[in-house]
């Protein structure tokens, strides 16, 4: 059954659901705004695949052999406990919120942290999702919600850190992120794009993603660290399928507001030599 939503407003969008008898809906915490009286709210600590979602195939609360009983239980504990530990690690939320309608339709609306737009992404099991951190609002209780660590190099170097968001399954799943969104597919431009590390919202299964230096150890190389505003590193972003961009990143948001308060730091390179006061 396909999710009924509509995503409303302009400069800060939110997610207007409409839940159908058996629908179950879930959001991270904080990203909840209102509800119908007839749709109930529990809050638990585990997603749909961390065994805290929605009970498991041949899973069981009474005594028996197989997946049930207290080796079921058991099993369902600790893959809850690693879910949420993950997410502590990756700095998300704990818990997460669901939604169920009760005696006919129930609405439920969401919204991101940040100003700027929401997009709802289908689902159809055959590829993952991939988003930043932060970027999750919603999804259908059939939509997994997983951590994928960035290893290595790149997580380093990256602006989203060691971590990124991964939703499978079928359904919906909802995200969002700052200022307007960009849809581009780097086959449309000879395979491989790079853009500024924070501008990276989210990307299907198959997109390579990497960060790059920016230019050589020279003199031009130099002055684009500098003076250029991004630091050392690009994002790249090479294959075939869909990609999403933010025209706002957190970090811009941030250093004007602190200038607006008197509190920049960055002085007239910005760049390398940004001194960003936290």
């Amino acid at each position: 059954m396909t999710l009924q939503q509509e995503i409303v407003g302009n400069a800060m969008q939110m997610a207007v659901v409409s839940l159908q008898p058996g629908q179950t809906v879930y959001c991270e915490a904080g990203k909840f705004l209102f509800k119908t009286t007839n749709v109930t709210m529990e809050t638990r600590l585990g997603g749909p695949s961390g065994g805290g979602g929605q009970p498991q195939p041949g899973s069981s609360a009474s005594g028996g052999s197989g997946s049930g009983g207290m080796g079921g239980l058991l099993r369902q504990a600790m893959g809850t406990a690693m879910q949420a530990g993950q997410r502590v690690l990756a700095g998300e939320s704990l818990a997460f919120q669901y939604f169920t309608t009760q005696g006919g339709e129930g609405t439920v609306g969401f919204a991101g942290v940040l100003p700027g737009e929401m997009r709802a992404l289908e689902l159809d099991g055959t590829r993952a999702w991939f988003a930043e951190k932060d970027a999750f609002v919603a999804a259908e209780s059939t939509v997994d919600f997983g951590i994928a660590f960035q290893g290595g190099r790149t997580g380093r170097s990256g602006g989203e850190g060691f971590v990124l968001e991964k939703f499978t399954g079928r359904g919906t799943v909802i995200i969002a992120g700052a200022g307007n969104f960009i849809d581009l597919n780097p086959a449309d431009f000879g395979g491989r794009v790079e853009v500024d590390t924070g501008c990276v919202v989210a990307f299907e299964e198959g997109i390579r993603y990497g960060v790059q230096r920016v230019g050589g150890l020279n003199r031009q190389g130099l002055m684009n660290a500098v003076f250029g505003g991004e630091g050392l590193s690009l994002a790249t972003l090479e294959g075939d399928g869909r990609v999403i961009l933010q025209s706002l990143t957190i970090e811009s948001l941030a250093n004007a507001l602190r200038k607006a308060q008197g509190g920049d730091k960055q002085g007239p390179t910005g760049g390398l030599f940004s001194t960003n006061a936290q």
